[in-house]
């Protein structure tokens, strides 16, 4: 209203506002939006450093609907079509030439939901020139499984899908919870994990209990998967790290504009006699073996198991073998596993380790490599036997002689 009118910056009437949003709209047909818009990425790069942008409802920008009960299907004509706001799909495009133009090695990370090819592809190829996609529906699905289905009741097949449901020749960035998640008063995956216990009972003084051994093993699993299998990058937004206990709650009119759960407890994880510290300890290897074998760098994963019935995941990614066991109770012996490469394979990394408060139920598949068995099994040429116990995740490399 800065000149009388609801449209000097934005679309005039119904199509300036959101409704669920209760916000405005810009109008990307003028030429005043596209300079301040396209200005302030040149000041924050320029003046601040930034090293790059993740711009946030890109799906609200992309179509006229806004994504508002739209359910996008993956048909063509879903993302071309008079729903299509061309003006956005261009300011888009202007924005990423003006960054990757100031800075080469600046990342851009588009928050869609809509899927729409081409987005992450490069300029020149007709894409928009987004660097990344948000995987949105990763952390979703984690928060699903959290609040509404039995630990024996997860599905597979179901859970593979939603980490590996993207394109090949566009990238994705995973993650296992953000503010989306943990937000005003719901909870982060830790404290779904273990309820009240999180603030009695995470001290590696105290005897474990049953909901302390299902959240530690389960929120290691859960944030390796989505690293090796998600994506190709991955996110961790404050606190994950050690599963921090409280949600994000910025000031607002609903808790009377309290900053009690405006901040991050950081001392959690320095303190050994807790289990945040440990969490931390696992995310510093699973982080450290990504900067060492690095298969988000253009690694596609081949998965050979996704087995239902015994909650198993096996693929490879990156040179590795990666092994997940999700059932709640259920170990198993001489566990038949494909692998690509005719060696013997060793352990590199193992959720059940007692350096992260594991049981260290596989620690002589640390000290001594699994023979190869050069006959096929599960669409691979090779096989191994091990031992898989329940709740546990392993990434197994081949020893080349």
């Amino acid at each position: 209203m800065f000149d009388g009118t609801d449209h000097q910056y934005f679309h005039g009437g119904e199509r300036g506002y959101h409704v669920k949003w209760d916000s405005l709209l810009f109008d990307y047909s003028k030429w005043e939006v596209l300079r301040f818009l396209l200005s302030n990425l040149a000041w924050y790069l320029e003046e601040y450093r930034f090293d790059g942008f993740r711009f946030d409802g890109v799906t609200s920008m992309l179509y006229t609907h806004h994504g508002i009960d739209f359910d996008f299907t993956g048909n063509s004509e879903e993302y071309f079509s008079d729903d299509t706001d061309l003006d956005a799909v261009i300011y888009l495009t202007l924005a990423n030439l003006i960054v990757h133009r100031i800075r080469p090695d600046a990342i851009t990370i588009a928050e869609d939901v809509s899927g729409m090819p081409g987005l992450c592809r490069p300029v020149e190829e007709g894409g928009c020139g987004f660097d990344y996609r948000l995987s949105m529906g990763v952390p979703d699905n984690w928060i699903r499984l959290m609040k509404h289905v039995r630990d024996e009741d997860w599905d597979m097949g179901q859970l593979v899908n939603v980490l590996t449901n993207r394109r090949n020749d566009e990238k994705c960035i995973a993650y296992v919870e953000s503010h989306d998640q943990a937000l005003v008063g719901d909870k982060t995956i830790a404290q779904w994990l273990f309820d009240s216990e999180i603030y009695t009972n995470m001290s590696v003084l105290q005897e474990e209990t049953i909901t302390g051994h299902r959240g530690l093993a389960l929120h290691k699993m859960i944030r390796l998967i989505t690293l090796s299998l998600g994506g190709e990058g991955y996110l961790n937004f404050m606190g994950n790290e050690f599963g921090h206990p409280e949600w994000i709650d910025f000031p607002h009119g609903g808790n009377h504009y309290s900053h009690n759960h405006c901040r991050r407890q950081w001392s959690l994880a320095d303190n050994e006699d807790l289990y945040y510290y440990y969490f931390n300890q696992f995310d510093k290897a699973m982080i450290h073996l990504e900067d060492e074998f690095q298969w988000l760098s253009g690694y596609e994963a081949t998965i050979s198991l996704v087995q239902d019935k015994n909650k198993v995941i096996v693929f490879e990614r990156g040179g590795l073998l990666w092994v997940f066991n999700f059932h709640p109770t259920q170990s198993y012996e001489d566990y038949l596993v494909g692998t690509w490469w005719p060696y013997e394979h060793k352990i590199v990394l193992d959720t059940d380790e007692a350096r992260f408060t594991g049981k260290d139920r596989l620690r002589a598949g640390h000290e001594k490599a699994f023979p190869i068995i050069k006959e096929p099994w599960s669409n691979r040429p090779n096989h191994l036997k091990i031992y898989l116990p329940s709740r546990t995740a392993l990434a197994l490399k081949p020893i080349v002689k």
